[in-house]
């Protein structure tokens, strides 16, 4: 094998290496993601990639109608914005967040009033 030879063979198991490490799982990744966005149906709660959660009322070919709150909000959607299915949570369990704050000796009612300086006497 001369130099020029190994010099190409060298690229070609770069570029491998390269689309076994990076471009392929992207592409899994995306195909997922697409078919969790195909299979949104109405009554599903899912998170937007903006952090707002709701329970999908209507679904078109790339849209979606979530309802937001008891009070009947509703916000359209395109499906590209749909983070998960479900409620996307932050690391703690709520139960955990709950048992922790009754852990810590937390006064009832916070103090809402910070007191006035006292005058000086005459």
């Amino acid at each position: 094998m001369d130099q020029g030879t190994s010099t190409i063979l060298m690229i070609v198991v770069l570029f491998a290496l390269m689309y076994f490490l990076m471009i392929r799982p992207e592409n899994k990744r995306k195909k997922k993601a697409q078919e969790m966005r195909d299979s949104l149906k109405k009554g599903d709660v899912i998170t937007t990639i903006g952090g707002i959660v709701g329970k999908i009322v209507s679904v078109s070919n790339d849209t979606i109608v979530v309802e937001t709150s008891e009070d009947r909000v509703r916000i359209e959607f395109t499906k590209w914005a749909v983070s998960t299915v479900g409620v996307q949570t932050g690391e703690q369990p709520v139960k955990e967040k709950e048992s922790k704050k009754k852990a810590e000796d937390l006064p009832e009612e916070p103090v809402d009033e910070i007191p006035a300086p006292e005058e000086p006497k005459e």
